[in-house]
């Protein structure tokens, strides 16, 4: 019998869920916010526990789901009536890269360092920095980049030209601080770096937030 209460408590559970999933639309599902993140974080909890916790039937269960649901939908409610209430409940896009270079305040706004950018850009196939135009960090937590003209989709005509060979970029230098592993990967050497560096009159390495080498197009320094 315990085994088909926690059978009956959980179908019921993820029908509740499911359902109310189903009410609020694939619109808010597809962009969650801090308050959709914390419902989650809580309806699961609570069915979770519901599930091995005596004092908490299935009626319990469907209020939490329904209150919460009730909740959403309200939020929802009053970011498509007050327009106002958007960035509040929402939140707001932020520019990280603004024609071309690094925006450390809102970064660091943001709470996203040089590593997490990366990671966010190469999910949308862009492995250099350079090649960004403009990138938006969404309310999603994801980003969208505008590519520079010289990086952005080809054309039929551009398809016509002979075929270039791809290279990665190689992160040489970030928040200061050098990788001399990239450095030794990459064929160069202190000297190389040093030289390089002189060349943007930068004469320390801390005075670098962010530095990439490609083979076919050289050196990108973002400075501090």
């Amino acid at each position: 019998m315990h085994f088909v209460k926690i059978a009956i408590e959980l179908i019921i559970g993820f029908s509740g869920l499911f359902i109310m999933t189903k009410i609020l639309g694939k619109a808010t599902l597809a962009q969650v916010t801090a308050f959709d993140f914390i419902s989650a974080i809580v309806l699961g909890e609570f069915v979770g526990n519901a599930l091995y916790d005596k004092n908490v039937g299935i009626g319990s269960i469907l209020y939490a789901i329904a209150l919460w649901g009730l909740l959403i939908y309200l939020v929802e409610w009053c970011t498509q009536k007050f327009r106002s209430s958007r960035s509040f409940l929402e939140g707001k896009p932020a520019i990280i890269i603004r024609n071309g270079h690094l925006d450390r305040t809102a970064m660091k706004k943001e709470k996203l360092d040089i590593d997490m950018l990366l990671n966010l850009l190469r999910q949308k196939s862009v492995f250099s920095i350079r090649e960004v135009a403009y990138a938006i960090l969404e309310t999603d937590g994801t980003v969208s980049v505008l590519k520079k003209s010289q990086y952005d989709t080809p054309t039929m005509e551009d398809l016509s030209q002979p075929k270039k060979s791809v290279y990665l970029p190689i992160t040489i230098i970030s928040d200061g601080e050098v990788d001399w592993e990239n450095v030794k990967e990459a064929g160069l050497n202190e000297e190389w770096l040093l030289k390089n560096l002189r060349l943007h009159h930068i004469h320390n390495y801390k005075d670098v937030f962010y530095c990439e080498w490609k083979k076919d197009e050289g050196i990108f320094i973002e400075k501090m």
